[in-house]
């Protein structure tokens, strides 16, 4: 939500609408792209996307906007435009909605036979979208794609056995830090720690998504393998919270609010900070001497965060889903991912494309060593549940012990365990 949305060089027949603004400011894509071996290079015309075979009209949402940059919508919009060209009778009306809405904006209109014929977005709520017969069952109807398509975005694009999304990139958490101002990246969190308390500048986005890789760290997990709230089997969950509590207190910047974290890395009021390879593009960018690294491993081992997929959900009321099922494999081809790999710094699903620039292949790593995004029912009444532990012990001095237990015990509550 970094900016008003426009794109008044999109071409003809192409409409784009703004559902959403915010304040600040963010950098351009990068002068110097990285590199990547794909048969679609970027470089490649727009013409040669697609073939000129799609007609029809059709409403495609996205929250590019909300990323704290625009390095994703520039791919993107770049993309569109080459396939527009190609094909020339298709209609987009592109929409910018909000991250924050978009889930429940889809549900509450596609419920009432309305809403886009798709809309592009992590596998965060596939799980229940699916279960709540929002989403058009894709099996057997996008076999080019899965045959060209890595296992893991496979099995992050199914739900109960069904295909449910039309997979594009893989994404997870990692720490971006300035080589220049950080020589020696923290490996453990006793480092970070020490780097902080020695005047270094770090800052921590908080909260149930962000905060997962710390709970490995620490020797904590959230489930057990039946899907019961494990957080409090140990105290590696709420040693976890504690332990940012603690960074918070002894003068790292600390907090919820993504855009306030984001902003100060662009800015470069902090030099180490851990965010999504969403960013990584405008991070570029902005950061002449930016890194990569691993989030630091803590007494309890790896810090394994949370690997998602993006990709394609495809309107179950939609009257177009043909139509909507081919323009989101062009939209997921090697051309279209060569050029989400060489603009915003996405690890491609697309197997075709081998990742040769440091930085993202630092994201794909840590996208291996992660943890992939969980998509039993249960944890759709993790992230509330955790998400108020975090403010609860964040910024209300809640002892972290007592708000796991909270939590977990919520959660258990809502799943009937």
């Amino acid at each position: 939500m970094k900016r008003h949305l426009r794109l008044a060089a999109l071409v003809t027949g192409v409409v784009i609408a703004a559902a959403a603004c915010a304040t600040g400011t963010a950098s351009i894509a990068p002068s110097a792209a990285p590199s990547v071996e794909a048969t679609a290079a970027p470089s490649a015309a727009p013409e040669s996307q697609a073939p000129a075979t799609l007609s029809g009209s059709l409403t495609i949402w996205h929250a590019y906007g909300s990323s704290g940059g625009n390095a994703e919508f520039k791919a993107f919009t770049r993309i569109v435009e080459g396939l527009q060209v190609a094909n020339p009778d298709l209609k987009l009306t592109i929409l910018e909605v909000p991250f924050s809405d978009i889930y429940k904006k889809f549900e509450t209109e596609s419920a009432s036979g309305g809403g886009p014929d798709m809309f592009i977005g992590p596998n965060d709520s596939l799980g229940s979208e699916a279960r709540g017969a929002f989403l058009a069952d894709l099996t057997g109807k996008i076999d080019p794609v899965l045959a060209v398509t890595n296992e893991v975005s496979k099995a992050g694009s199914q739900v109960d056995g069904k295909y449910s999304m039309v997979p594009e990139s893989l994404k997870a958490v990692a720490m971006y830090y300035d080589s220049v101002a950080v020589p020696t990246p923290p490996a453990t969190t006793d480092e970070l720690m020490a780097f902080v308390q020695g005047g270094g500048k770090v800052g921590v986005i908080t909260g149930a998504y962000f905060g997962w890789g710390f709970y490995s760290a620490f020797g904590g997990a959230i489930f057990d393998d039946a899907g019961k709230c494990a957080a409090t089997a140990n105290s590696g969950v709420a040693d976890a919270i504690k332990y940012v509590a603690d960074l918070k207190a002894a003068g790292a910047l600390v907090d919820a609010d993504y855009g306030k974290v984001n902003d100060a890395f662009l800015n470069k009021e902090i030099d180490i900070m851990f965010n999504g390879n969403w960013t990584l593009g405008d991070y570029r960018a902005a950061r002449p001497a930016l890194a990569v690294g691993p989030v630091p491993a803590g007494p309890g081992g790896v810090a394994k965060t949370m690997t998602g997929v993006d990709g394609w959900y495809i309107n179950a009321a939609g009257q177009n889903q043909d139509l909507a099922i081919a323009v989101a494999s062009e939209l997921v081809s090697q051309a279209a991912q060569t050029i989400e790999v060489d603009v915003a710094g996405h690890v491609p699903a697309n197997t075709g494309i081998s990742i040769i620039d440091p930085l993202v292949k630092s994201f794909s790593d840590a996208i291996n060593a992660g943890d992939a995004r969980p998509q039993r029912q249960e944890m759709n009444n993790y992230w509330g549940n955790f998400d108020k532990a975090w403010a609860d012990v964040l910024t209300a001095g809640t002892d972290p012990t007592a708000a796991v237990a909270e939590a977990c015990a919520a959660l258990d509550t809502a799943n009937g365990k």
